[in-house]
């Protein structure tokens, strides 16, 4: 017989409910105080508008009850919506609770029979939820109460697992990796969910909608809170679905007989084409003020790109107005008019976004056979004309990686010289910590930024998507890809200490130091998050001294071992030659 387990929860089940029933005291009233009575005219309240409690005498402070509390609070959310809103909030209000007037349960059912489609266009999704598990607890057919009690468990389910999914340190719109499955059981015995065969959530969320339409009061409620679910990019099912067009995705594309790889085929209008005919271009989603952008824009137009493609992240007519003055720069304001028109809500994460627009540029094709995907803080430094270099990517090729450069931080202006990983220059790891002594051994590359470089691909090839680092066909990366040698990325990262320290907070939460879950070393993440818990500035001073600032020590030890990268930069030329005096 096995060992007596421990509960979760100290004192089990009975200590549950005592916590639980704690919670449920009833809400007192003062002397002439009372919920609306039931033949309350419900039409009237509906064109009528929540105003601000603290501005009327009657409902301001001091509370003379628990119900003036709770009024007063739930009028100060709902200010400026209708007063059926309002209503439906206190009556879940006291119906949550152990005890309330008699006539609050059918007051609710009536508020809902009479006014349910004026409720589900002003609710939000948390009092939508709250409403069906009022229907849960006080539903007049046992069709409510069971729908009401599902959906309350699915959603409350729902809270646990992504609150702790949070953790994770991954947005809630990207799903995991299909490689990093652990192989352990579930709890409670319970077989995993098939990503390939699985129809858990097909017959749950099926048999929720069948179970609600036989009850015309919960049935809008309850449809229109799964089409919500069902829509939503951030849920469990999504991700589910995602990985399961991955997974079969990647099986369509395995190997056969002697293919090797996931090679994207390249289009025929490439072949024999000559350096003097090839057009390239770039595209970028951008949040920067105007001098950054016409930096990026200008130094790009003056290396040949025929086309520069920029998705303004934060609508900026005035500087699309500015911009656009050059016939080679394409402008796409990313409003809401932008993302409805795409037929998907705009993604929280911004790489979700960037590679989103820069797909949609590399399928638009922008009458260029070679686009760059890359970042307005980076600048290609090639040594040959770029279109040379890419006329020699040997034909088998469907893209081609830049190697990044990471800038060093100049005392004044704009960085002008930059370094590399060690990989790059093609030197052992072990020079690391001879270049940085002290942080070397916890920074690959000695790389505060990406040292995956950007990609070039080739534009016209069927089921291709452009991400962050790499180009993807039918969903997995392209494997027939390819070094482009003589050009560099240079990426001003961390130009000064003032926009590294100013950045810090952003890339913490969003951006290149989030901890990677499949990492178990210390990277830049951890690093950073144990010099700011030590020593504060003062330790990350130390980081950016050593690792980013452009001293005569450190060009000296990366120039002894090819990792200094010296090339003529001026954007702020390429400016004034492109566009002029900027506004």
């Amino acid at each position: 017989m096995s060992a007596e387990k421990t509960p979760t929860y100290p004192g089990g089940i009975a200590a549950i409910l005592t916590q639980m029933e704690g919670r449920r005291e009833a809400i007192d009233f003062a002397p002439g105080e009372a919920l609306p009575p039931y033949d309350t005219p419900l039409g009237e309240l509906a064109g009528q508008i929540v105003s601000d409690p603290d501005a009327d005498p009657a409902e301001a402070p001091p509370f003379r009850s628990g119900h003036h509390r709770k009024r007063h609070a739930l009028r100060r959310e709902l200010a400026g919506r209708s007063e059926l809103v309002f209503l439906n909030a206190l009556l879940i209000a006291h119906l949550r609770k152990r005890a309330f007037p008699a006539h609050a349960p059918a007051l609710f059912q009536r508020l809902w029979t009479e006014q349910g489609t004026a409720l589900l266009a002003q609710l939000d999704p948390r009092w939508l939820v709250s409403s069906v598990t009022t229907f849960g607890d006080h539903g007049l057919s046992l069709v409510q109460r069971s729908v009401g009690l599902a959906l309350t468990t699915l959603f409350g389910t729902m809270k646990l697992y992504e609150s702790e999914r949070l953790y994770s340190g991954l947005p809630a719109d990207r799903p995991f990796g299909l490689d990093g499955r652990d192989r352990g059981p579930l709890p409670m015995e319970m077989d995993g969910y098939s990503l390939s065969g699985g129809g858990l959530d097909v017959n749950m969320i099926g048999r929720l909608w069948r179970e609600a339409e036989g009850d015309p009061v919960i049935r809008p409620l309850a449809h229109h809170l799964l089409e919500l679910l069902i829509s939503d990019e951030r849920t469990v099912l999504r991700r589910l679905m995602t990985m399961r067009q991955r997974q079969a995705r990647r099986s369509e594309a395995r190997p056969k007989g002697d293919l090797a790889g996931n090679l994207a085929p390249v289009p025929a209008s490439h072949h024999g084409l000559a350096a003097s005919d090839l057009r390239w271009g770039i595209t970028a989603t951008i949040r920067a003020p105007l001098p950054e952008i016409a930096r990026f824009a200008a130094h790009h137009l003056e290396l040949g790109a025929q086309v520069v493609q920029i998705h303004l992240d934060t609508p900026d007519p005035e500087a699309a107005s500015f911009l656009t003055r050059h016939p080679a720069i394409r402008v796409t304001q990313c409003d809401d008019a932008y993302w409805q028109a795409s037929g998907r809500a705009r993604p929280e994460a911004h790489q979700v976004r960037q590679a989103y627009n820069a797909t949609q540029s590399l399928r638009d094709g922008l009458g260029v056979h070679w686009l760059g995907h890359i970042d307005v803080d980076e600048f290609l430094l090639p040594q040959r004309p770029l279109g040379d270099l890419l006329a020699e990517v040997p034909l088998a090729a469907a893209f081609a990686r830049v190697a990044p450069a990471e800038a060093l931080a100049s005392a004044k202006g704009l960085p002008q010289r930059f370094k590399t990983t060690h990989k790059h220059a093609r030197q052992p790891k072990s020079v690391l910590q001879e270049i940085y002594p002290t942080f070397g051994a916890h920074l690959y590359g000695g790389f505060l930024s990406h040292t995956s470089g950007k990609v070039f691909a080739r534009t016209g090839i069927e089921g291709t998507r452009l991400g962050i680092h790499t180009l993807k066909y039918r969903g997995e990366d392209a494997s027939n890809r390819h070094r482009l040698g003589e050009v560099w990325l240079a990426h001003l990262h961390a130009r000064s200490w003032e926009q590294f320290r100013d950045d810090l907070a952003f890339r913490r939460t969003q951006g290149s130091y989030r901890k990677a879950s499949d990492r178990p070393e210390m990277g830049q993440a951890e690093l950073i998050s144990f010099l700011m818990e030590e020593e504060g500035d003062a330790g990350l001073r130390a980081l950016f001294d050593e690792v980013c600032a452009d001293t005569p020590g450190l060009r000296a030890r990366l120039a002894a071992r090819g990792m200094l990268v010296e090339h003529p930069f001026d954007p702020d030329a390429a400016v004034a030659r492109v566009f002029g005096a900027l506004p």
